[in-house]
């Protein structure tokens, strides 16, 4: 036989002894599965196909398989944090994919782009579902079964359980087992007696934690897939003074999960009010946002009332279950366009996008209808715009904001006639000037027509084709709105799985034996024993504080006196000594006999 062989066999005649030694004091401490050996002769059988179901089953449900799955899926979750994903934000998939030409291919053929909708990523995710449960059930039918049986007769010789104690009393045998229920039941054990001892058990808590920590497992779960099917997330770019009313038309962009369906929109509209944005002007953390918030007034229903709400980052505002979030904010140049003949023909606040942390922006200005040239013929004018909240001023270099607040706001603008190709039926981006089939107005020096302009300024477009003037700034507000159900099993789950996993953990199970029969000298022997799923030094303190505790009630006899050497007796025969091994003091746990030994 090869060593491992050996050291098989000889674990398993440890666990045999052990099993036989505690007998059924040591059984259903646990509700985890037994795990059955399978023969390790030299002919095993080979498995039908319903063996090999069997056999997967086991394994699927095991506790080991739901560790694995449990870190596959965290693993499987690191590539949706680290690449963009089509779900999340389209545009920045689309920008990675003309980045990246050489790993699009390999990421798309592994989803990588759509990482939580995947294929492999589902897989696992109902794989650990299906066992989980299969964990489950099993383990609380069995602890139910445990909740309703009392713990088990003392076994036969106490001193092989881990912790042990023993002294002699007068009191009698029953009013020290009536003391012991007693005193064991006060401090929160289940007991009953059976025979000449009292059994008890307690910690049950840590079976009940670690089935809640699974339960909250799976409830965490299902409130995650609920909220992928059934959400829906959208954002919208809002001006100050105007408004966002929840529905479909209204978003910049929507998106939903496969079984969301739009007719659940939450009825509700809101008016930006103004958006109050504050910034540390001094020291390395100037330009810091110190106050960042849109001031709304809002009302739910078609007819429902009026109120006002203030919209921070982080702190939503919660209207019928949808939750609208401030995510960016921005400045928006109020422009004025005419034509040739002085008519407006235009007139807005223009949003810019910011390019870095001091809201430099950029955009385009899109006159679209209602302007003519110095001919009457209807064409459309372009422009592309620039804009820094603080400018440095002339000769200080190039033309970026050095603070993010209005201190000295300046538009750049470059201007551009003809067709601006909105009417071909593309999508195209409203921040983005398609020049392709626009031309470009003319300085006197025959460069291209630019101007930087302050508040009040305007730029005179060539040959009597209008103007455009710079009248001031508004700022506007992102808002992203989203309605997730599950949110909140989610929190639950996870509060209740680590209460769990804390009870599983800290708590043990345990139990506790007390027996009390009659001596032969006609003393009371008491012996007091303890077993718990695990070692711990817990066990043998908590048992001498029980035994401190019960020796007021039955205290330890005096010590016998001694008697004469079997010399000194008539009929010469040895003396029997009448103390119990302990002498005339209960034995601590600590000073216990060793497994095995006899008394």
């Amino acid at each position: 036989m090869s060593k491992a062989n050996s050291t098989s066999t000889r674990q398993r005649e440890e666990e045999d002894e052990h099993g036989s030694a505690h007998g059924e004091a040591g059984e259903q401490l646990s509700t985890a599965p037994r795990e059955e050996r399978p023969d390790t002769g030299a002919g095993v059988p080979a498995m039908s196909v319903i063996g090999w179901v069997r056999w997967f089953w086991r394994q699927l449900t095991s506790m080991r398989v739901a560790l694995i799955l449990l870190f596959l899926l965290s693993l499987g979750a690191i590539p949706g944090s680290l690449i963009p994903q089509t779900s999340v934000d389209d545009m920045k998939v689309q920008a990675f994919k003309e980045q990246h030409t050489t790993l699009t291919p390999v990421y798309e053929a592994l989803q990588l782009f759509d990482v939580y909708s995947s294929v492999w990523f589902s897989a696992i995710y109902i794989l650990l579902f299906v066992s989980l449960i299969g964990c489950i059930v099993p383990r609380t039918g069995q602890f139910v079964g445990q909740l309703r049986s009392r713990p088990p007769g003392a076994p036969k010789r106490l001193t092989r359980l881990p912790a042990y104690t023993t002294w002699r009393t007068e009191a009698e045998p029953e009013e020290v087992r009536a003391a012991a229920l007693a005193m064991l039941r006060g401090r929160r054990f289940r007991g009953h007696e059976v025979g000449d001892a009292v059994a008890a058990e307690k910690g049950y808590l840590r079976e009940a934690g670690n089935l809640v920590f699974h339960i909250a497992l799976i409830v965490m779960l299902i409130a995650f897939a609920s909220g992928q099917l059934f959400k829906s997330e959208g954002g919208k770019l809002v001006v100050e003074g105007d408004g966002f009313s929840n529905t479909l038309t209204q978003y910049d962009d929507f998106k939903s999960g496969s079984l969301y369906d739009a007719d659940s929109l939450a009825p509700f509209s809101f008016v930006l009010d103004d958006f109050v944005g504050t910034y540390e002007k001094s020291g390395p953390q100037r330009g810091t946002p110190r106050t960042f918030e849109a001031r709304v007034t809002y009302a739910e229903g078609a007819d429902g009332a009026e109120r006002k709400g203030v919209i921070k980052v982080n702190e939503p505002l919660v209207v019928d279950g949808t939750k609208v979030y401030l995510i960016a904010h921005g400045y928006a140049p109020v422009v004025t366009v005419r034509d040739g003949t002085g008519k407006v023909v235009s007139k807005s606040a223009v949003p810019l996008l910011p390019i870095d942390n001091n809201i430099t922006s950029s955009g385009a200005i899109k006159v679209m209808d209602g302007y003519k040239d110095k001919n009457g013929k209807k064409t459309q004018l372009g422009f592309k715009a620039f804009f820094v909240p603080t400018f440095a001023g002339h000769g200080k270099g190039q033309m970026f904001s050095q603070f993010p607040a209005l201190d000295f706001p300046v538009l750049a603008l470059s201007a551009y006639q003809g067709s601006l190709g909105v009417d071909s039926g593309l999508a195209q981006n409203v921040y983005q000037l398609d020049t392709s089939k626009m031309k470009e107005f003319k300085d006197k020096d025959g460069e291209l027509l630019k101007k930087m302009l302050m508040p009040g300024e305007k730029l005179d477009l060539p040959d009597g084709a209008g103007s455009i003037t710079f009248d001031g700034v508004e700022e506007w507000a992102s808002f992203q709105i989203s309605q997730q159900p599950g949110n909140g099993w989610a929190l639950g789950g996870a509060i209740a799985a680590i209460a769990g996993l804390a009870a599983s953990l800290f708590i043990q199970r345990r139990r506790v034996w007390v027996r009390a029969v009659r001596g032969a000298d006609g003393v009371t022997v008491v012996e007091m024993a303890g077993l718990g799923r695990s070692e711990s030094a817990k066990l043998p303190e908590e048992l001498g504080d029980l035994s401190a505790a019960l020796v007021t009630t039955a205290p330890v006899a005096p010590a016998a006196p001694e008697k004469p050497d079997a010399a000194d007796t008539p009929d010469g025969s040895a003396a029997t000594d009448a103390t119990n091994e302990a002498g005339s003091r209960p034995v601590h746990p600590a000073e216990a006999p060793a497994e095995g030994a006899e008394k």
